[in-house]
């Protein structure tokens, strides 16, 4: 819209107030051409192989973690999170994940290990949940509006931009408390003091792990924690696990909210995580641990939308969505522990659409700089007019 500038900028809302490769000459090389030196032709095929071959090791490199677990397959086969989106409900004694996943790949045996601290229900959740959280936590747009225009021209325009449980697990052991099936998924949830016998019942029940995820579960193991192991259920028709996975519901005894991230150390590309924090509280990660600063994209009370949200918020009405960036996993050194923020003061993404104030269509600083420059131009020509006739009035007066 001529006038206009779109700016996206992130903002509080409180509740009070290198050159290309183009394409080569076909034909044969000019005659005198060194021989052994590679022809043009040459070489740019062998840059374009080379960038290809880059290309493709990296699409089917595995990924063996995401932010909630660790993710991994069986031989030759490859699969990759794509994207993450969790919610954690904590009310001080109880604790409940909903976790979203979706994910690309070859892999028709894909299995996924989650840590938990304490025996877990499992339970597949609302596939709409996700949605109504998107659309709650959504930045809100509103037009603002300037008389001087901040690019060098005004109408330029940018962007900112549940089975009974067994006894104790002898040492070495490794308890098996039940095996479910939940939709497309088989689901089995472990007791193990043990990374070696755990990664041996996980073999012989169909699961591969890398060695390297040994060492990352023993922290885990020597806490005491449990595991949820899922994997795409037998005749399930062979179909590769892509796209959009049904959500898992976790739910399990906590003293305080904790959302598992060591094993995400394990990945091979850059992760990123959306967390949505319902709790009494504004909630926050007590430390990086390891990655870029998180970013809270909501705060805000929701009770309102308690049905919306499947009665998650009832008790705990307070939402805190934030985002993180983990652009090196290895770096992860921990999981995310959350605590109580300073405040519950709201917070929500605003996105401008800058504009400029006009009056019959003409911005109005154009018409305030014309009317300046009138008042300019007029004054000169009334002080020219003023200076000619005292000018003569002088002469007229010296001719007498």
């Amino acid at each position: 819209m001529p006038g206009t500038r779109p700016t996206i900028r992130r903002t509080t809302r409180h509740a009070n107030g290198h050159p290309g490769i183009g394409p080569g000459r076909h034909g044969r090389a000019p005659k005198g051409h060194a021989p052994g030196g590679p022809a043009p032709r040459a070489r740019v095929l062998t840059v374009v192989l080379a960038l290809l071959t880059l290309q493709l090791a990296s699409l089917v490199a595995p990924a063996y973690a995401c932010g909630c677990g660790g993710m991994v397959t069986t031989g030759q086969q490859h699969v990759a999170v794509n994207r993450e989106t969790s919610v954690v409900r904590w009310d001080g004694r109880e604790e409940q994940i909903v976790m979203s996943l979706t994910v690309g790949g070859d892999a028709e045996q894909a299995a996924w290990i989650m840590p938990v601290p304490h025996r877990a229900e499992v339970r597949l959740g609302d596939p709409e949940l996700f949605g109504t959280l998107s659309d709650v936590t959504a930045p809100v747009y509103r037009d603002r509006f300037h008389f001087w225009p901040d690019d060098p021209w005004p109408f330029d325009s940018g962007t900112d931009t549940a089975g009974a449980a067994p006894g104790a697990a002898a040492p070495g052991d490794v308890g098996v408390v039940d095996r479910q099936r939940l939709g497309p998924f088989d689901v089995a949830r472990l007791t193990a003091d043990d990374p070696d016998a755990l990664e041996t019942w996980l073999h012989d029940n169909g699961f591969a792990l890398p060695a390297r995820l040994r060492s990352a579960l023993k922290p885990y193991v020597e806490q005491g924690w449990e595991y949820v192991a899922v994997r795409l259920a037998p005749g399930s028709g062979g179909a590769a696990l892509s796209g959009t996975l049904d959500p898992l519901h976790l739910t399990f005894a906590s003293g305080e909210p904790v959302y598992p991230m060591r094993l995400s150390r394990l990945a091979a590309t850059p992760q990123s995580l959306r967390l949505y924090v319902l709790s009494a509280h504004r909630m926050r990660p007590e430390t990086t641990i390891g990655g870029e600063p998180p970013r809270v994209a909501f705060a805000g009370n929701v009770a309102s939308r308690s049905s919306d949200l499947g009665g998650l918020a009832d008790g705990t009405p307070y939402l805190t969505a934030i985002d993180q960036e983990f652009p090196r996993p290895a770096r992860i050194s921990g999981d995310h522990t959350l605590r109580r923020a300073a405040n519950d003061a709201p917070y929500q993404d605003v996105i401008y659409q800058d504009r400029l104030m006009k009056i019959g269509g003409l911005p109005v600083f154009l018409l305030a700089t014309g009317a300046g420059f009138a008042v300019v131009v007029v004054g000169v020509v009334l002080g020219l007019l003023r200076w000619r006739r005292r000018r003569g009035l002088r002469r007229a007066a010296e001719s007498r």
